[in-house]
């Protein structure tokens, strides 16, 4: 038998969280994985089986806390097939599908719409567009300022001929199949009980009306193909994966139902000198082995221009210099990440007849012996532990 998962993760909340919370992310669950909604899906139904069995166990008091104290073993105490106490835990595998449909249509299937609600509510009336989706690349430059950009969309629009309706003026009748409604509603019994299946009607396809004359222009449908321009308004800060939606921007839904949505997903260009993380920005600036002998000011480039940055005397080549500020904008908080300059001493690959000259004096100075090695940070930390 497969180790149980923690009731919590199996229904997506936090330990704190309130019997409310617990209702609706168990409501949620059943929806998805109900057996109704997914004959012959035996990975469906165990799932609908272990929301059930967690939802049991996290609605009650009594049980969660001692869930919460002695895990699923102390939990089990008084579930069908846990022997009624402790002692009879350890034989417990939890709810078999008649346990969790019986659990189910006690708090979800009375009257007044619960049942109902749950699995009836889709399908009724004009159908909802499609989401549209579409991809916007975007400079570190742009990101950083914040930018306004004017993008091309192929999307479907209402038919201005029938508003929308896809029928000719006087061209559609109420549904007689499902009265206008969109639904229909079934009944059907089984060894646990009778189960109400609300869905759309197959004759209208939801929308309530039959159409007996098409709209000549849009042919029924109500919608045609349209290419415009919408602006995007792209706050600074922004990142790669991050989605800008624009509601009611997508294709209009069929039979003069809402338009969905288009979302606008951030894509970033790379950059020649900078690579970004989070925030914060890393580039490479070359520096010639006299400015980190000597010392000095090198110029440091940054996405606003090149800033002066003081250099002192015997700086390493790989030392990393931090400017304060000089990142992107955070996008959900104040202020800007940083800039983080990676110093990488530059050697010339051609010397002029004097530039030579300069470095073998300089290699007579050094006696032709570079520094002994030290001893790396993991070495010492080896040593310290005695390794």
């Amino acid at each position: 038998m497969a180790a149980k998962r923690d009731y919590y993760a199996v229904l997506g909340v936090e330990k704190g969280a309130d019997e409310e919370t617990i209702k609706k992310a168990y409501r949620k669950l059943a929806m998805e994985h109900h057996p109704d909604r997914n004959p012959g899906d035996a990975s469906a139904e165990e799932k609908f089986k272990e929301a059930t069995e967690a939802y049991e166990i996290l609605k009650d008091a009594e049980r969660r806390g001692r869930y919460d104290r002695f895990g699923h073993d102390g939990a089990a105490a008084g579930f069908p097939g846990a022997g009624g106490g402790m002692g009879g835990a350890a034989g417990y595998e939890g709810f078999d599908l008649a346990d969790a449909l019986r659990a189910f249509m006690r708090d979800f299937g009375g009257g007044g719409g619960g049942f109902e609600d749950m699995f009836g509510g889709e399908g009724a009336g004009p159908r909802r567009g499609q989401d549209l989706r579409v991809r916007l690349k975007l400079s570190l430059e742009e990101i950083s300022a914040g930018v306004k950009k004017t993008i091309q969309v192929k999307r479907k629009v209402a038919c201005e001929t029938c508003s929308g309706s896809g029928a000719q003026k006087g061209g559609a009748s109420t549904c007689a199949q499902c009265g206008g409604r969109g639904q229909v509603r079934q009944v059907r019994s089984s060894l646990f009980g009778q189960f109400v299946n609300i869905g759309p009607c197959g004759r209208c396809h939801g929308s309530g009306t039959i159409i007996e004359k098409p709209c000549l222009k849009c042919r029924g449908e109500g919608r045609l193909v349209d290419a415009s321009t919408v602006t995007v308004d792209v706050p600074a800060g922004v990142a790669e994966g991050n989605y800008i939606p624009l509601r009611g921007l997508g294709d209009a839904g069929p039979n003069g139902g809402p338009a969905g949505d288009l979302q606008v997903h951030i894509e970033e260009k790379e950059h020649e000198l900078f690579e970004r993380d989070g925030d914060d920005l890393h580039v490479e600036v070359p520096v010639s082995m006299s400015q980190v002998a000597l010392g000095g000011e090198i110029d440091v480039p940054t996405l606003g221009g090149s800033v002066r940055h003081n250099v002192t005397a015997g700086t390493p080549s790989g030392k990393i210099v931090r400017l304060a500020g000089q990142g992107l904008p955070r996008l959900r908080g104040r202020g800007k990440g940083d800039l983080h300059a990676h110093l990488r001493v530059w050697t010339p690959g051609k010397l002029s007849a004097r530039g030579k000259q300069l470095f073998e004096e300089l290699a007579k100075l050094e006696e032709g012996k570079a520094p002994k090695p030290g001893k790396s940070l993991f070495d010492r930390v080896k040593g310290a532990f005695g390794g």
